[in-house]
């Protein structure tokens, strides 16, 4: 199996599972908070955002780290595809 395909699939499955739960782990309700972190975050509200910014955001960061690993992980200089011809 290549890299591709396997950076693929991995990419495909956190967006999957992100996409499927609806809810960020590391989220609280307010009764599960002690009374004394209520108080320091009470002057906070949450907002729901709409589900085609969060699916915008998602693909750009995976756009983004695929583009990283690309650059640093498949692409090779110049040099090294020349010698590899010549040579």
């Amino acid at each position: 199996m290549n890299k591709i395909a396997i950076i693929g699939s991995v990419a495909s499955l956190g967006l999957v599972f992100g996409v499927a739960s609806n809810k960020t782990v590391a989220q609280m309700s307010h009764e599960q908070m002690q009374p004394s972190q209520t108080k320091q975050t009470s002057q906070f509200r949450r907002i729901e955002q709409p589900l085609w910014a969060k699916a915008a955001v998602t693909a750009g960061g995976l756009g983004l780290i695929g583009l990283e690993l690309w650059w640093f992980l498949l692409s090779k200089p110049k040099s090294q595809k020349h010698n590899q011809i010549v040579g």
